[in-house]
């Protein structure tokens, strides 16, 4: 889809099941409630929200309600996979940083084996259900996110490289190619330009909230851009990526033949984007408080309200700009 950089000199694990006098209901209720926290909801809502615009723009207005059903069924269970897979992996410097001191294998709430066997059920059960209720390009495209985001991702990449963000947030441009597939049952260039929205828009996301914990992620020797960089190097970054974000967004009106709406929706977003990131690029240039968390908090503004766009679009009976 979070800053003192020591561990907790006291136990930090919540009592998840509750007091002594808490009845077995409370403490069922906790563990399911850990487990589901595994799973990070709010970054699948965040990925839900890029799947069902592009179905639309696919379709070229409302597809089978079922299948949008059946692919946002299974898009949550592997986006569910993966994130528990990268908890269990990560399960170490979860608990050194305390920003995810408090999640459920950090605590001790779920142990180990159990969030294992959880992000292979879920991802299993995620490529069938897509091969079978949807398509097979849709699961294969499904089997590649949640593969390149465990082992791309959160092994290879993260405790490796500062440009582990750029190039492991491939893996959450996929599902706009879930989407894409589970439509038409192939890929074509308005999913393309859409994967290079979110490519880019990843970085500049992603770079203010490692700015603003960049202790954090130093005690957990993950090398994130703001941890091995200068603030200005960073700052200087996040507008790259955010000019970059802004022009292929640009590109999708003539490459999805879209109407004047899109087009403006796409620059009056984009443009407030670039305003924030040239902020907090000056911000940072005075060496004063950048307040990158204004910036992270907006991203998901705009990836939320260019979608939107994305999705009414195909809806209105307005002339497309090219063609």
């Amino acid at each position: 889809m979070t800053a003192v950089d020591s561990r907790p000199s006291v136990d930090p694990r919540p009592s998840l099941v509750g007091p002594p006098s808490a009845g077995p209901g409370r403490r069922w209720r906790d563990v399911v409630a850990a487990h589901v926290a595994l799973t990070k909801p709010r970054i699948i809502e965040l990925l839900l929200v890029t799947t069902v615009p592009t179905m639309m723009l696919a379709a070229g207005g409302v597809p089978s309600l079922w299948l949008v059903l059946a692919t946002l069924v299974g898009g949550s269970l592997a986006a569910g996979s993966a994130n528990t897979l990268n908890c269990y992996l990560d399960r170490d410097i979860d608990r050194v940083m305390h920003r995810t001191g408090h999640r459920p294998l950090a605590t001790g709430a779920v142990t180990p084996r159990a969030a294992f066997v959880q992000g292979l059920v879920l991802g299993t059960v995620a490529i069938v259900w897509m091969g079978l209720l949807v398509n097979v390009v849709s699961a294969a495209l499904t089997l590649f996110a949640v593969a390149f985001y465990v082992v791309g991702y959160t092994l290879l990449l993260k405790r490796r490289t500062a440009q582990n963000i750029v190039w492991g947030g491939a893996a959450g441009c996929m599902p706009v190619l879930i989407g894409w597939s589970a439509v038409t049952g192939s890929l074509a260039w308005p999913a393309a330009v859409l994967f290079g929205v979110i490519f880019f828009w990843t970085p500049p996301h992603y770079w203010p909230l490692s700015l603003r914990f960049a202790d954090d992620y130093a005690a957990a020797g993950v090398p994130m851009l703001p941890v091995v960089a200068p603030a200005r190097v960073v700052a200087a970054r996040i507008v790259a990526y955010s000019w970059a974000m802004v022009l292929v967004s640009l590109a999708l009106v003539p490459v999805a033949h879209t109407t004047v709406v899109y087009a403006a929706a796409a620059l009056v977003l984009g443009a407030g984007f670039l305003v924030e990131g040239y902020r907090l690029r000056a911000r940072v240039r005075r060496g004063v408080d950048a307040r990158p968390m204004r910036l992270f908090h907006g991203s998901i503004t705009y990836l939320t309200l260019l979608f939107v766009a994305v999705a009414v679009d195909p809806l209105l009976p307005l002339p497309h700009l090219f063609g």
